[in-house]
């Protein structure tokens, strides 16, 4: 089908597949809460694994409410869990993370 001259330009990225729609929506709901961004974002500026007793501290959540929160991130694969001893370290999934910019990649690209 002919374009019109005046109108925009075509669309030349791929659209993202069903598949990797499905899977980056599950990720933009564990972070459909405040307390769950707020737990990436410390996770993000962190050079080094965090303890479960500093995310609670950090959130200013009780523990059980903060342990519903990370189970939630753990569960949609964008933060990691590392039992040391008695203590859970969390970190962020970075590779999981760069899925979800890719969403908003110039090129349209997933990764």
């Amino acid at each position: 089908m002919a374009r019109p001259a005046e109108c925009c330009p075509a669309l030349v990225a791929t659209p993202i597949s069903t598949k990797d729609a499905d899977v980056t929506a599950t990720l933009f709901k564990s972070l459909a809460d405040p307390h769950r961004v707020r737990i990436v974002n410390l996770l993000a500026t962190s050079d080094e694994p965090v303890c479960v007793c500093d995310v609670t501290t950090a959130i200013g959540l009780s523990q059980p409410t903060t342990s519903f929160h990370l189970k939630k991130l753990v569960s949609s694969g964008l933060i990691n869990r590392e039992q040391r001893g008695v203590w859970a370290y969390y970190s962020l999934n970075r590779s999981v993370l760069r899925r979800l910019a890719g969403v908003f990649d110039e090129k349209g690209r997933v990764r």
